[in-house]
């Protein structure tokens, strides 16, 4: 008898992590309703509001969850003590399963994901298609918030999965790495330019985090109602992304940045999938790396302080104006 419940637990096991199984760290919709069953934590990674506008059953939720897990002013990581006490008093616990799901293709679970790793976590899993493929497959939405009770976290930092502006100088200056671009064609031209220097580092290939999925311009069809739902944000199949990366060696380090990082997590979870064997995170990225002079940049352009005031000072000459129009129809107004 003894046996047969030792049997059954192993054919449970092998049952519960088919999916991890395969290595995949992106998971469907069914995986997640397992997951649920299983007792892992499922964790909404987006703002206060949209969780209470309704949410998966039993997840649990801190806010935003770069903003709660970074500097608000430089956007780098908090210390490690104090990002073990976030998810300390929140019950996240980094030896059990956990499950991260926002907005569908947006990378917050990904830089979620990233984090956990970072911290040693083994089994974190992101949910691509997030609520909205939930609500898809019409699966129970809650409003009702779920705590877990609070532990104590120790991380065991896991120094492969991130790296700092000075080691990504070194390694463009010998050459010995590949760089992935995750920002738009702009910001990589430096034609958007979001901090004191716009342009990328040198010999970054420019491959936007949208280019993963099925159509990258779906949020605009979207927001001009070209299309009725996000299935355009599902990733492309395997081989097709395969030939999006098909430059790059996978036997290579390969390090990936964006603006801040988030973007950056989610190509790097895509390139994980894929097989690539060494894969960082360049989680200052271009907030860092533009505002540090000496590291080099390719296309370089500068922030005009000159052009952006005289934006604001034409803006404010507008506002200016239409409030004296508005003051002056008040005052032509019949009396009542």
């Amino acid at each position: 008898m003894s046996r047969l419940l030792l049997g059954l637990c192993a054919l449970l096991t092998t049952w519960q992590f088919a999916h991890a199984a395969d290595g995949s760290i992106v998971v469907d919709t069914e995986f997640v309703t397992q997951a649920r069953a299983r007792d892992a934590i499922i964790w909404d990674v987006r703002s206060d509001d949209d969780y209470k506008r309704g949410h998966i059953p039993g997840a649990v939720n801190l806010g935003d969850i770069q903003a709660e897990l970074r500097d608000g002013n430089t956007e780098d990581y908090l210390p490690v003590a104090q990002l073990e006490r976030i998810l300390g008093d929140n019950g996240i616990d980094l030896s059990k399963e956990i499950v991260l799901y926002g907005a569908k293709a947006f990378p917050q679970p990904y830089f979620g994901h990233v984090s956990l790793r970072y911290l040693g976590a083994l089994r974190a899993y992101v949910y691509h298609g997030g609520i909205d493929d939930w609500k898809a497959a019409g699966k129970e939405v809650s409003t009702r918030a779920t705590t877990l009770p609070a532990i104590t976290v120790k991380a065991k930092v896991n120094p492969e999965v991130i790296i700092s502006t000075q080691d990504v100088v070194k390694k463009v200056k010998d050459g010995s790495v590949q760089i992935v671009d995750a920002r738009s064609s702009k910001e990589y031209t430096g034609d958007d330019i979001r901090t004191l220097r716009g342009g990328h580092i040198p010999g970054a290939v420019n491959i936007p985090y949208e280019a993963n999925w099925v159509d990258a311009e779906t949020p605009r069809k979207l927001q001009r109602k070209l299309v009725a739902n996000k299935d355009g944000m599902n990733l492309k199949a395997e081989a097709d992304l395969k030939n999006l990366y098909a430059a790059l060696d996978p036997d290579k380090e390969t390090i990936v940045y964006c603006q801040s990082g988030s973007r950056a997590s989610e190509t790097a979870t895509v390139l994980h999938n894929l097989g690539f064997k060494n894969v960082k995170v360049y989680d200052s990225s271009w907030l860092g790396w533009g505002n540090e002079f000496s590291a080099p940049v390719e296309s370089v352009t500068y922030f005009n302080v000159g052009r952006v005031s005289n934006s604001l000072n034409q803006l404010q000459g507008r506002v200016d104006a239409l409030e004296a129009e508005l003051e002056q129809l008040k005052q032509r107004a019949p009396k009542q």
